[in-house]
């Protein structure tokens, strides 16, 4: 009840009664501390407006109810929060490819051919300019220059210059944006690629999926709105970590974080009924812990009980859901083709990538795989061309096959890792073997679909891959391109934590990049 619904009078006689004091005195006994101070907030706040000429009565003309869904919310899923999407999404859904441990972009996307006369001298300190260096390769006593040893050749209608080694990708630079002037402050991996998944080199903030997830809910309410999928590979064993806080929901409620989908065993741990634990039994046994749950809700009014009731829940869905999405026999052979003959190994690169166009169809909000290993410190030649054969293929495949069904026009498809490589070579040099160190200053992506311009290129480097000389674009302003794809102005998509509106782009400046727009 609120004040405006009660004449002056039948109010005051109201909360004055023996019964209503009762009863405010029972609700602020089960207030947690933080539900307190985030309730007086508003309620100063709303006092302080209210106080304001003329903002009273446009607040008691315009009530606003917080559990009317978005505009155009999708019938049968679970909407986000009210106001939302702020204008007319080009993206209904994102797919994020992303390549860990940073794919060498001058031996990919980024053509020097004038490195070829460079090979074995030193990189010149003009083009350093004193730049940090990882502890790697901070001790050398030189830096040569290593030229790409890989043919590259002109394709698509404005002959965007693309490697060997991805021959079915350069079959479609006519339907992608190519970015070469990525950028970050970053320069070892944990950082980095949390810096690019959360907003933050500091562990602790929420993940773009959760983002999305929290904000504009899931056209399918027997799935999650978050799937995450780490894929095997073949380049270098040795590979970086990936901790869960990539895809976590930080201080956002945890209902909202990735859900991880495994390779072998139940796809979602415990997915599967015990021993002698039926459907039947587990419904109610999952009823009766709901209801021992809200008691503890209607009690302390913590959200995050009411998220562990939704998470119960969508699991109970996923026993039916997550195995009819994970079975492949209904796809006809030339749809596999598409993928290349791993499509059908669990845990592979193109399996996860047939795997993410099905969840697309489903409704799921953000599908980001995750394929580790690309970081060639040395023995490139070996490793990169490994990697690469794993996802050249099922990436060119992913596109191909979403869009034959229609699914492009409204899905977002990005692929890219956390920072780039040096042109200079890491240890030993020769003619036919080299290693690269980290490289934050540029390196390359690409993005698809929705909205997306198509058979562009965007950004130019130095002729040594190691500065942006045109057009940078930092990883904050890909998160804001990302967003404003899905009908999310940046800058207004916020949520309170610790004093602060919490934003995935941080407080820093980040813009939407329109050159890459449709």
């Amino acid at each position: 009840m609120s004040r405006s619904e009660f004449p002056c009078e039948d109010w005051n006689s109201l909360t004055q009664s023996p019964l209503m004091s009762s009863v405010l005195q029972e609700r602020l006994q089960h207030l947690t501390r933080r539900s307190l101070f985030s309730n007086a907030a508003a309620g100063l706040g709303a006092a302080a407006l209210a106080s304001m000429p003329g903002m009273g009565r446009a607040a008691d003309s315009q009530p606003v109810s917080l559990d009317t869904p978005p505009a155009g919310a999708p019938q049968g899923g679970v909407p986000g929060q009210p106001g939302l999407p702020h204008h007319e999404p080009a993206a209904k859904r994102a797919i994020y490819l992303f390549m860990s441990g940073a794919p060498s972009q001058m031996d990919m996307w980024d053509h020097k051919p004038q490195m070829a006369d460079w090979f074995d001298k030193d990189l010149p300190e003009s083009i350093r300019q004193g730049q940090r260096l990882t502890t790697m390769t901070s001790g050398q006593s030189r830096f040569p220059i290593a030229p790409s040893i890989y043919d590259f050749s002109p394709h698509g209608a404005n002959g965007t210059m693309a490697s060997e080694l991805i021959p079915h990708m350069a079959k479609k630079v006519d339907e992608i944006a190519l970015v070469k002037s990525m950028y970050t402050e970053a320069i070892n991996h944990d950082p980095a690629i949390t810096y690019i998944c959360t907003g933050n080199q500091l562990p602790g903030k929420a993940s773009l999926g959760s983002w999305l997830s929290y904000g504009l809910g899931t056209e399918n309410e027997d799935l999650p709105a978050f799937l995450v999928m780490t894929a095997s590979w073949t380049g270098r064993k040795q590979a970086q970590a990936l901790y869960n806080r990539l895809w976590g929901s930080g201080y956002l409620p945890s209902k909202y974080q990735g859900v991880a989908l495994r390779s072998a065993g139940d796809p979602v741990l415990y997915l599967s009924n015990p021993d002698g634990i039926d459907s039947g039994v587990r419904r109610r046994m999952l009823d009766t812990l709901a209801e021992l749950n809200r008691n503890t809700l209607d009690r302390w009014h913590d959200p995050e009980t009411e998220a562990r009731i939704a998470q119960y829940e969508m699991a109970f869905k996923m026993q039916t859901s997550v195995p009819e999405l994970t079975d492949l026999s209904d796809e006809p052979q030339h749809v596999l083709d598409l993928y290349g003959p791993d499509v059908t190994n669990p845990g592979t690169f193109a399996n996860c990538c047939l795997m993410a166009r099905r969840m697309a169809e489903r409704g799921v909000r953000f599908t980001q795989i995750f394929h580790r290993g690309w970081d060639q410190h040395g023995s490139l030649p070996k490793d990169l061309p490994n990697q690469c054969k794993d996802t050249d293929q099922p990436s060119a495949g992913l596109l191909t096959d979403l869009k034959q069904r229609g699914l492009l026009d409204d899905t977002l498809v990005v692929w890219g890792g956390e920072f780039g490589r040096t042109i200079y070579c890491q240890g030993a040099l020769s003619k036919t073997n080299y290693g690269r160190d980290h490289h934050p200053k540029c390196f390359s992506i690409w993005m698809a679909g929705a909205g997306i311009k198509k058979g562009v290129v965007h950004g130019e480097t130095d002729e040594f891959s190691y500065n942006i000389v045109r057009d940078g674009v930092h990883i904050r302003d890909l998160n804001a391109t990302i967003l404003n794809q899905m009908g999310i102005d940046h800058e207004r998509f916020t949520y309170p934590f610790q004093g602060l509106d919490q934003r995935l782009t941080g407080v820093e400046e980040a813009r939407v990049v329109r050159e890459l727009l449709a």
